[in-house]
Order: structure tokens, then sequence, then C-alpha cells
């Protein structure tokens, strides 16, 4: 605790130092409030600067009315934080920080050297000279009955007296780097509104691969092709043949609705074009040309340029009798269905989904029936996709949730 507090001004605690959590410390701070930010691990923003490790997509530079729609079934609750900080926002402040940006091909947004470090540094030197107190290795556990936090550090456990909390716990994936999910129980028992976490931006498995796909291919990526879900429009790019399925860039992109179907069915379906470029009947019209003696795999390669791994999940997921017909092998190239039966474990995942529920929020993201704590980040019930969505809609939370714990300290008593 800090020492140099006068006893009798506000003190507002952050609990968590990833990006929402630093981000509501500010917004305190910058309204005149003594912020101290207890986190667990040994240093803040861990999970962050993984997230930099092969280049820091902070945000991107789509407009606005796509970019929102990556929020999915939350996006109205997404769009009135964005209203407060959006992707524009974020490039302002990251550029106040002396850390310039630029805009990729794929459209993301990154810092010009790519990295999250010299960021996070920029950060927290600000922080420190606005007057944010960071204590690290000090796990929050819970309240004490008096409505103190219970805070445990390396000598013990600390009694603290906050006059507003704001909670920025993080999900329940990367355990190691933070974010264990251990704040459910601790809120749960207080009534608030919880959705269960489920892993987001995760791989999946299949019932199981052969053993000669398997041994052969386990690794290998799938470039050049497009996956989808039935009754939405493919997605091109790529994604890796795992030991137990699929994963990778794509097979994120779909993660929710293949993991919704699976809760709700027991199985879900993706759908792989493996020539996204060329329609059935081109591809019909070129399984149709004499093939001699050669082999069908011989006959794929030479007119389709289909291959090794595409080749060999061709293979894996297709009877003899389609691949006898020419339209029907066609059909099956452009929509080859894999089904998946499971996620692959929480903890692997990317980002998790569900949370403390908004309706259990107000505007300011304040608890109901809980006065001056609030939340923030991805302990919030809401996900979405890489590709800088996280991150922004993490730092739009958090200074909603300090702005907003700022206001109601500052309201008449």
């Amino acid at each position: 605790m800090s020492e140099h507090r006068p006893a009798s001004s506000p003190l507002a605690v952050v609990i968590g130092g990833g990006p929402a959590g630093l981000m509501a410390a500010e917004a305190l701070a910058q309204a005149g409030l003594a912020v101290e930010v207890f986190d667990a691990m040994p240093s803040v923003g861990r999970k962050f600067l993984l997230a930099g490790v092969g280049g820091m997509n902070i945000t991107h530079s789509e407009p606005y009315p796509a970019f929102v729609s990556r929020y999915g079934e939350r996006q109205q609750a997404i769009d009135g934080l964005l209203q407060g900080f959006d992707a524009d926002t974020l490039r302002q402040w990251i550029h106040g920080l002396g850390i310039e940006t630029f805009v990729g091909t794929s459209g993301r947004v990154f810092p010009t050297d790519m990295k999250a470090a010299p960021l996070l540094r920029a950060w927290l030197k600000r922080l420190r000279e606005i007057g944010v107190v960071i204590h690290t290795r000090h796990r929050w556990l819970g309240w004490n009955n008096d409505g103190s936090l219970r805070v445990a550090y390396p000598q013990g456990e600390l009694q603290v007296k906050a006059d507003a909390v704001v909670l920025a716990l993080g999900g329940g994936s990367w355990a190691r780097l933070g974010s264990d999910g251990s704040w459910q129980p601790l809120l749960a028992e207080r009534a608030v509104d919880i959705s269960p976490l489920q892993p987001s931006n995760c791989g999946f498995e299949v019932e199981a691969w052969s053993d000669l796909l398997k041994g052969k291919f386990a690794g290998a990526p799938l470039k050049n092709i497009a996956l989808s879900v039935p009754g939405k429009a493919p997605r091109k790019g790529e994604f890796i043949l795992t030991a137990q399925g699929v994963e990778g860039s794509l097979v994120y992109a779909w993660s929710a609705p293949l993991r919704e179907a699976i809760n709700c069915d027991g199985h879900a379906t993706l759908l792989l074009d493996l020539l996204p470029d060329k329609p059935a009947d081109k591809i019909a019209q070129a399984l149709a040309k004499p093939r001699g003696a050669r082999s069908m795999a011989k006959h794929l390669h030479s007119q389709l340029g289909i291959d090794g791994v595409k080749a060999a999940l061709l293979r894996e997921l297709t009877d003899q009798a389609t691949f006898a017909d020419n339209a029907a092998l066609a059909r099956a190239i452009k929509a080859l269905p894999i089904t998946l039966v499971r996620t692959r474990p929480l903890d692997e995942a990317i980002s998790s989904a569900g949370g403390v529920r908004f309706e259990g929020l107000d505007d300011g993201l304040m608890i109901k029936g809980m006065p001056g704590v609030f939340c923030a980040g991805e302990m919030l019930d809401w996900e979405a996709p890489t590709g800088g969505y996280l991150l922004t809609a993490c730092f739009a939370s958090g200074l909603r949730a300090g702005q907003a714990a700022a206001k109601w300290l500052a309201r008449p008593l």
C-alpha cells in the first residue's frame, strides 16, 4: 500500500494489470484519484507481451460498421464501449505514448517496430508519472466481512480498504500468464450473473484421424484454401492439421459458431474448399480429362495441383464412390466436410467466451447490487476474433470502467 496517500482521500483499487486494468488505472489517476493496481504475477501485462510475439497487432483499420460486427452477439454492448474509444482513438492514444503505428496489408494495425514491450514500457512510465502505484505478486482473494479486499502477497495477507474497485482479471485462457478464471467463485458467491467460461479462438478435435494421416501430416499447413460453416460465406486463408484435429487463424475465425454447434448438437461441421478460386464445374471438367495409366493421385496433382496434405485429407474424408464420380468429387473438393466433436482445452485458447454478463452491470460496468465494484476486459461476457478486436475492446472497457468509477467516487454523498 502507498504510504504517501492522505487518509482522507479516496482510494481506487484496480485488480489486474492487463490492458483493461491499466487503462482503468490511467482514467482514475487522470481524474485526480489515488490509484493502486494489484496483480498476481511477477510483472504486469504478461499476456499483452505474449500477444506481441511475432508482431503486436493492436487494432484493425476496417470501417466501423464491419469492425463492430466482429463482436457477434455482444455487438450492441461493445458498440456502447467503442463509442468512447474506437480503433482510431486507440491509435491516437498509442501515438501519445511516442509509439507510431502503421496499417498492414490485411488492414491490421501494428506499432512500427511490431513489438509490445516498448509500448508497455512507455505506458508504465506514464502511469508512474501520474501517481499510479503497481503491486506485483499480490493476488486478490475476495472480500473480508467488513468489505475490505483480501490480498495475498509473499509476506502474508493485506486488508485493503478501497473506495472503488475495478476488477480486470481476464478470462480463463493462458493461466500461466495470469488469466486463470479464479475470480469466478468469488463473484458467484455474491450472486453476480456469470456465463460459464468457454474457449474462443481455439482449435478443435475430430473423433480420430487415421494413423496414416496423423503420422505423415500432423502439423502440416493447408494454404490457399477457404473454410465455412453451413449457411455462411467461406473465408479464405490457411489452417493447420493437428494430431487431434484442426487449428490456426482461419479455424479461430469460425470458433464461436463451431463451439455453439458442438454445445447444441454434440458435433459441428467445418466445410473446406480446397480450390476456392476455381468453380466446381471447372474442377469437374479437369477431372474428366483422360488420365490413362496415371493414378488418381497423379491426376489430381497434374490437373488441379492437389497433392500433399490436401490430397491426403481429401482421401481421408471421401469414400470410394465419390472418388469414382467426377461431379461428386468436384463437389467434395469445394465443400469437404470435417466433423468436429470438441474444442481444445480452455487453457490453450487464445481467448475465452463467457464471463460477467452485461445484463448484471450498469452502463458504467458497475455490478448491480455491488456499489463501487466495476468489471472490465476479458472477464466480461463477450468474444471477438483475432485481428486487434480483442485488445481494442479490452482498452475501451477499461476506460469506461475507470471513468465510471471516478464519476461514482465524485458523486454527492
